[in-house]
């Protein structure tokens, strides 16, 4: 359930979307993601999402280190353990009053490029460290600035040739629109332009939040407690800089059926609701196919309830 530069193998997808306050700028979203890779080619890979936001740094890069579970968590909430039966199937000059069309920076195990134009990914890679460097992709770059104008394109290299599940990425935004969640999952491992046309398998979870939920909507989340770190306290914030970006309450869909390729969106107001049925494929374009909800399972929602007439 992602894009990469070269031929690789993703497993284990957790895709979180939420809304929160945050102290400067209001309501903004946040995106978790997280995946078992495996690097298929002969040098170093790199991962692909595309988000639709604007003004994105460094800063909207949150720290997992001390939270390496957040997202497990939240499946765990969704489908305990005990019922699950076994596995499933810098350089560049700024644009006026905003950020550089291209910044490089270090997180967890990946050298991101962050991009709002990917047509300059290529000759920003000469600042990526040798052993994650990938090779320019030019057509896969001119297609998602070709598809997802406007978006923050964000490349995360890495060079692991064994699979191994990566700390969390876990980032705010102002998006686009405050009126729709939209979940990066455009899917292609060979390295090539995505087929807008294919049905792609998946094997991933799908999980959303809200700001302030009442106890009636979703499931709680008992996260995880780090007591491997020295000074351990079990203190409130303990997940740090992560800590008010999680959300208290979640419930989402897990996929494991083949489905028109492309991304997933639901509106806000039906997330509000617990109505899971609105979760479609979107395509670029802003082109939308139903999912069907009789061919997902959905954890933490109630029954559907009526859309106003």
């Amino acid at each position: 359930m992602c894009v990469s530069t070269a031929a690789s193998r993703f497993s284990g997808t957790i895709v979180y979307h939420g809304q929160t306050g945050h102290p400067e700028h209001g309501r903004v979203h946040v995106l978790g993601y997280q995946n078992a890779a495996v690097n298929l080619a002969s040098g170093p890979n790199a991962m692909l999402l595309h988000v639709p936001a604007t003004g994105m740094t460094p800063a909207n890069f949150i720290d997992t280190r001390h939270c390496p579970r957040i997202l497990r968590d939240m499946v765990d909430a969704l489908a305990p353990p005990s019922r699950v039966q076994g596995p499933t199937s810098e350089g560049l000059v700024a644009a006026a009053g905003g950020p550089p069309p291209v910044q490089i920076f270090d997180h967890d195990i990946y050298t991101v490029v962050l991009a709002t134009d990917p047509t300059l990914i290529p000759q920003a890679l000469e600042q990526v460290p040798e052993h994650r460097r990938i090779r320019p992709n030019g057509p896969l770059f001119d297609f998602y600035a070709a598809r997802y104008p406007g978006h923050a394109v964000i490349v995360c290299c890495f060079d692991n040739t064994e699979a191994r599940s990566a700390n969390p990425l876990l980032m705010w935004y102002r998006p686009h629109s405050l009126r729709h969640f939209v979940l990066p999952a455009l899917d292609c491992h060979t390295g090539g332009v995505p087929d807008l046309t294919a049905q792609v398998s998946t094997d991933h979870w799908v999980i959303l939040g809200r700001n302030n939920p009442p106890t009636s909507w979703g499931v709680q989340v008992d996260y995880t407690e780090d007591d491997s770190r020295p000074g351990h306290d079990r203190h409130p914030d303990r997940h740090g800089p992560a800590a008010p970006y999680l959300p208290t309450r979640v419930m989402g869909a897990h996929f494991t059926s083949a489905m028109p390729n492309g991304d997933f969106t639901i509106p806000y107001t039906d997330v509000i609701r617990g109505d899971l049925t609105a979760l479609s494929r979107l395509l670029p374009g802003a082109r939308t196919c139903p999912i069907g909800p009789e061919t997902f399972d959905v954890r933490g929602a109630g029954a559907p309830r009526r859309r106003p007439d």
